[in-house]
């Protein structure tokens, strides 16, 4: 089974109109090279172990954190790509309703309970944000998110053995900025 094109598109368009303003943090570059990395990154793990349902992770990767980074509603989310890729997304979310200490916490455990392509997609969105981080950030900082890394690692890893070998990898580099 393949993703669709008509799909991937309809996504992708949606993601460069929410996302236009926004910047990878720490870089000049449009946030929309960020969201397609994490597409990228399921597309390459699609090409190796093809999913169940490809069309949700591809459309889950490009739109991951619309609902977290931008005014788009999640009813609105599901008029555009439907309640699947929508429910996905609503898990990538973090809930700002929360105490900041408790949001990964409650993402990873809305993730849990989706099938398996949200916990694929949150694996490749930190995959891709272990990459050289903002030069503002202290080693504290980045000890933290390694740290945070690690449990994202242990709860959804299961979900895909290639993915989270690429996540040990990338934590295993990314320990020489803490």
């Amino acid at each position: 089974m393949t993703w669709s094109c008509d799909g991937y598109v309809r996504a992708l368009r949606l993601a460069a109109h929410w996302h236009r303003d926004q910047r990878v943090p720490g870089t000049e570059l449009p946030y929309l090279v960020h969201v397609v990395s994490v597409c990228g990154e399921v597309q390459r793990l699609h090409a190796t172990e093809p999913l169940a349902r490809p069309d949700v992770a591809v459309q889950a990767a490009l739109l991951h954190d619309i609902l977290e980074d931008t005014e788009l509603t999640y009813d609105a989310l599901v008029a555009e790509v439907g309640a699947e890729v929508a429910d996905a997304v609503a898990a990538l979310s973090k809930d700002p309703a929360l105490p900041k200490s408790e949001r990964m916490r409650d993402s990873l455990r809305r993730i849990l309970a989706l099938p398996p392509e949200a916990a694929m997609v949150k694996l490749a969105d930190r995959i891709t944000n272990l990459a050289p981080p903002p030069s503002g950030w202290s080693r504290e900082k980045c000890a933290e998110y390694l740290a945070e890394a690690g449990v994202i690692l242990e709860q959804l890893g299961p979900a895909s053995p290639t993915l989270a070998t690429r996540l040990r990898a990338r934590m295993k580099a990314y320990e020489a900025f803490t």
